[in-house]
């Protein structure tokens, strides 16, 4: 795979964005990582780092594979938007997901297309926002790597902190991301990484966008995301001042 580069941290300031007061925080990383955009939630931006570095590897880097693609072609061709509690997901009859039963998501193609929607499906899945009916078996099923078990233990404890008088199991309520774009890092037949684009409303009304670094392996017939480094979504993430060098989403996502 290619040599991931260096995320900036720096804060988008949209006036234009939100007509509703939110709180929010580094959007899909809030979303993937449980602190989601919305009601009874508050997410604030990390301090900038003043010396970007490389997140630790979450597990060991696959094999040199010269099939690797830096940024294979995707066809939007076919890709229907649905709502899935209150973001905009991608689906697509040949690339999957092929089974959302129980509000989950698996069968993806072995296709840069199928590697793209399953990065999406997986990490918003594996939230605390949705409950333990999604998130347990989303991580536990579908989440690889070291940091696997920290990821479940985070998000159960964010889950239970967050939950108040709510029913044990009950979801947290809707989330307010859009997703913008994506960037290739790098794609074989059994390995794929990209960055994810998101935005969503901040405090003062500002648009917060962020990028989240997606990895996975093919494994057991379907895309596996491996587990952020430490179990949390953060040290994948970084928030970004626009979507510009990214591709967009049509329909459902950026193009909306």
């Amino acid at each position: 795979m290619t040599r991931l580069p260096h995320l900036t941290r720096t804060r988008n300031a949209d006036t234009g964005g939100s007509s509703a007061r939110r709180t929010g925080g580094l959007v899909l990383a809030a979303i993937v990582g449980g602190g989601v955009v919305g009601a009874a939630t508050h997410v604030t931006l990390p301090a900038p780092d003043p010396t970007p570095h490389l997140p630790r590897a979450s597990a060991p880097p696959p094999p040199l594979d010269e099939r690797v693609v830096a940024a294979p072609p995707v066809s939007f061709a076919g890709m229907v938007w649905r709502d899935y509690h209150g973001v905009a997901l991608p689906y697509s009859a040949a690339d999957g997901p092929r089974s959302t039963a129980g509000d989950l998501a698996s069968g993806f193609a072995r296709t840069p297309c199928g590697a793209l929607l399953a990065a999406v499906h997986v990490a918003v899945r594996a939230n605390a926002q949705w409950g333990p009916k999604v998130f347990e078996p989303t991580i536990t099923k579908q989440v690889i790597g070291p940091d696997t078990s920290a990821l479940l233990a985070a998000t159960r404890q964010l889950y239970d902190k967050r939950r108040g008088k709510l029913r044990d199991g009950a979801a947290l309520g809707r989330a307010y991301v859009v997703l913008e774009g994506f960037r290739w890092q790098g794609y074989s037949p059994d390995t794929a990484s990209l960055d994810l684009v998101s935005a969503g409303p901040g405090d003062s009304d500002m648009t917060v966008r962020a990028v989240t670094r997606i990895q996975l392996q093919w494994r057991d017939d379907d895309w596996r995301v491996i587990a952020p480094p430490g179990g949390t979504w953060g040290g994948a993430a970084a928030s970004i001042p626009s979507a510009d060098g990214y591709v967009r989403f049509l329909s459902g996502g950026a193009g909306s």
